[in-house]
């Protein structure tokens, strides 16, 4: 029995897992966390984290130690003659390096690492944007397509009703069959309708789900959002969101970051005319063993020398050292003053793309701004259309049922109320995603 209750929750949790309809902000969350391109940048963050991380690190000495040993065998010549010399050596040092003056190389080098840590984040959130539109864009032509599936329904319900009606009088025979077949036709001109609306909402949620990247598309679904009928005119201008998009929009703070960044290499190259300083410790030791004899020589008395311990010897030999090292630039083939001027055409390069990437949200803005004002202008239009398509329906409905028109007229008048209709929700559509696009560039978090 247990085991039958746990097959029972299981199933129970597939079929709401299954019915389960996504949001606009879980869309986005979704896609900006788990997008490919989002975790690439990401990685390339991080890499510019280490390269930050190591730039700090140049301040700390440089430390190193070695020890070595050597084996030797022969003869070593000795005045006139030789003598057998069988050697083993070994030695042992720790040194310390580290820059004292390069005229400030190493901080300026690292504030042009830090600019491009800031820019790279920049990046993220652009691409984090760009996404976040694409699946509101692509959401919200879900929710027109679901909007005109119900119009087609509420279509093929009227044809359904006509078709009823004729099938009855044509039976009767107050009215030919003529008639019924034009119903019929009508009929199943309207099922089509319906059949390529929903075909249409599948293909808008399948690009959602390629958005998100997603591998199961079958079960996917959003969720349904009561857009209101009457929309009201956008009140904010074009300049007005510019003012704002210049100032927090991720790509304009990215070029702003490379061109500090560049500015900052400029000065990171002209170090390179400066003397660099640096200053050096060292401690070590060693250890010599001749391998064929332990005597290395004779005292003043004439007594034999043994030769001393390892320890011995390394407390004997032990030595240190310190040094200053100065490295005076004086002519290395005119490459720095190149290097500078290259800089500098970078510095000019990175200028341009901000200025680029303020004429693309100028016009994006501007684009926005005219299709809102357009679109309110058609959607204003379009309910009015609305309005007289339904009117001339109901007349024409009226109308055949008092037999002064024919099914023909009905069925015209009923195209006209759909077109209508559809174009209401086209054009409302169009326009709150105008909307949406305005104050996205305005700061405005996406929502519905």
């Amino acid at each position: 029995m247990k085991k039958v209750w746990i097959i029972v929750f299981g199933l129970g949790c597939l079929g709401l897992n299954a019915q389960r309809k996504w949001s606009l902000k879980e869309c986005v969350s979704y896609a900006v966390e788990h997008n490919l391109q989002v975790i690439q940048n990401q990685y390339t963050k991080k890499s510019q984290d280490f390269n930050l991380k190591m730039a700090r690190n140049e301040y700390l000495p440089t430390v190193s130690a070695n020890m070595s040993n050597t084996v030797s065998f022969g003869q070593t010549s000795f005045g006139t003659g030789s003598l057998r010399n069988d050697r083993f050596s070994n030695s042992s040092n720790l040194g310390a390096d580290i820059v004292i003056y390069n005229n400030g190389r190493l901080d300026k080098n690292i504030r042009k690492i830090q600019f491009d840590v800031e820019a790279s984040q920049y990046d993220i959130e652009a691409i984090k944007n760009d996404i976040s539109l694409q699946i509101a864009q692509q959401y919200l032509t879900t929710l027109l397509n679901k909007e005109i599936v119900k119009i087609s329904q509420s279509a093929v319900e009227n044809a359904q009703k006509q078709y009823d009606r004729a099938k009855i009088t044509t039976q009767v025979g107050t009215t030919a069959q003529t008639v019924l077949a034009e119903a019929e036709a009508a009929l199943a001109r309207e099922k089509q309708n319906l059949k390529t609306a929903e075909v249409n909402v599948g293909r808008a949620l399948f690009a959602i789900v390629q958005l998100l990247q997603l591998s199961d598309y079958k079960d996917f679904d959003v969720e349904d959002v009561n857009v209101p009928d009457v929309l009201e005119t956008q009140l904010r201008s074009a300049d007005d969101v510019l003012a704002t998009a210049f100032e927090i929009q991720p790509q304009i703070k990215a070029a702003e970051s490379r061109i500090k960044s560049a500015e900052a290499q400029t000065e990171v190259t002209k170090t390179s005319f400066w003397p660099t300083l640096s200053a050096s410790v060292g401690i070590g030791s060693f250890y010599n063993n001749l391998l064929n004899t332990n005597i290395t020589g004779y005292d003043t008395t004439g007594r034999p020398v043994n030769e001393r311990g390892f320890f011995q010897q390394y407390s004997d030999n032990f030595g240190q050292q310190a040094g200053l090292s100065l490295r005076v630039p004086i002519f290395n083939k005119g490459n720095t003053k190149l290097q500078v001027e290259q800089s500098k055409i970078n510095e000019s390069a990175a200028k341009i793309t901000l200025e680029q990437q303020k004429q693309t949200i100028r016009q994006n803005v501007q684009k926005a701004q005219f299709d809102a004002d357009a679109n309110y202008e058609t959607y204003v239009s379009a309910v009015e259309a609305e309005k007289s398509s339904k009117l001339a329906l109901d007349f024409a409905d009226k109308s055949y049922a008092a037999g002064r028109t024919t099914i023909y007229d009905v069925n015209i008048a009923r195209n006209n109320y759909a077109n209508a209709q559809g174009s209401v929700a086209q054009a409302k559509y169009n326009y709150l995603f105008s909307l949406k696009l305005l104050n996205f560039y305005a700061g405005i978090p996406l929502s519905l």
